[in-house]
């Protein structure tokens, strides 16, 4: 399956455990070349009435500073498949009920798997950040 559409139900999964409450973490690793970005991260902002996500850019050098913003998750999906291929092979989903990686090989096909959790809890974020 193209990784286009293989990443377009992986992240059916990532919606599905935001309104179910089961979203811990999703990072973005397996870096391709040697880029002075090493990973990129999410992690939930629950609020009573919305839930977004902490977007943080964490880079090689000291001389970078990481980046973080707070986003919508269609906000984070736009920021995220730019990414795809081009810098980042493998993404991983954590949430309370399982975790789940997608990955890009090299001919250009996406898979999904799944496999038991990391997490028990959701670690939470400061509400505050802007």
């Amino acid at each position: 399956m193209p990784y286009q559409d293989a990443f377009v139900l992986f992240w059916e999964q990532v919606k599905e455990s935001a309104q179910e409450g089961r979203f811990a973490k999703l990072t973005m690793a397996k870096t391709i070349g040697k880029p002075n970005l090493r990973n990129i991260f999410l992690r939930p902002v629950y609020s009573e009435d919305s839930f977004k996500v902490l977007l943080k850019l964490r880079y090689r050098s000291r001389d970078t500073v990481d980046k973080e913003e707070k986003l919508t998750l269609e906000e984070a999906f736009v920021v995220l498949k730019s990414y795809l291929r081009k810098s980042f092979s493998s993404v991983l989903l954590f949430t309370t009920t399982k975790d789940v990686t997608f990955k890009i090989n090299k001919k250009g096909a996406g898979s999904i798997t799944e496999n038991l959790p990391s997490f028990s809890d959701i670690p939470q974020v400061e509400k505050d950040i802007e």
